[in-house]
């Protein structure tokens, strides 16, 4: 059978995910899609990756108190990558980047985790290390913990690659929640009236330029693992798949 990677080895689409959900009186619904889908323009400039258009609705439901907000269920979002992981293997692409703009997807770690041994090798991005040292190039001054929604990573790429989105009123709307443990059981509501928390009054155009090229360098690392010829733990299962189907 012709190996359809061809002399390029493994082919590598990167899938953006984000959301339909509120973000606060100056950010639109679609922020973390935008998000997503800079991070990923972002590596496709970099990497020779085949950019996939964004999953635009996800697992939004703690910020269902506010109106416009949109989700589906975990199990529908774990069946629509997985469908587009089978999809893409089925044409020759055996890699798959999840691009998360949206904390509250946790089911695409469990995506990730399942797909050892699937033949399809996928990897979830950015890990929190690689927000950290984007952060830290950026010039980002709000924790991870404390820039939790609205705040000043993603009003920065957001003045940065979509100035046109950001209304006025990031300037004042700073609000923080470092405690939020009930945040599954009780929502958004319960810790911002505004469904912000973070510190946008710090966000520039420059921060948000300077954290998605950061983004981009951390992703080299992926690149390269994923690409690899050898051969990681899962695949291992898949070659030996393969060689057996091959002697009946």
């Amino acid at each position: 059978m012709r190996d359809r990677r061809g002399a390029a080895g493994r082919q590598v689409a990167v899938l953006p995910v984000g959301s339909f959900e509120q973000h606060g009186p100056y950010l639109p619904l679609a922020t973390d899609t935008l998000v997503a889908c800079a991070v990923a323009r972002e590596i496709a400039d970099a990497h020779p990756v085949h950019l996939l258009p964004p999953v635009t609705i996800s697992c939004s439901h703690e910020h269902a108190a506010w109106p416009g907000t949109v989700s589906i269920s975990a199990v529908t979002l774990h069946a629509v990558v997985r469908d587009i992981a089978g999809s893409l293997r089925g044409s020759g692409v055996d890699t798959l980047v999840l691009v998360n703009g949206h904390g509250g997807n946790y089911v695409l770690g469990n995506v990730v985790q399942e797909s050892v041994g699937s033949g399809t090798r996928m990897a979830l991005f950015p890990a929190p290390e690689d927000w950290e040292t984007a952060l830290d190039r950026a010039g980002v001054q709000t924790s991870l913990l404390s820039d939790m929604h609205a705040g000043e990573i993603e009003t920065s790429i957001l003045l940065h690659a979509h100035p046109e989105t950001v209304r006025p009123g990031y300037e004042t709307t700073d609000f923080l929640a470092d405690d939020r443990r009930h945040l599954l059981t009780l929502g958004m509501s319960a810790y911002t009236g505004s469904g912000v928390i973070g510190r946008p009054s710090l966000a520039s155009a420059d921060k948000g330029k300077e954290l998605l090229a950061a983004l981009a360098d951390s992703f080299g690392a992926y690149f390269s693992l994923l690409t690899s010829e050898e051969e990681l733990p899962g695949d291992a299962t898949e070659t030996r798949a393969r060689a057996g189907g091959e002697r009946g």
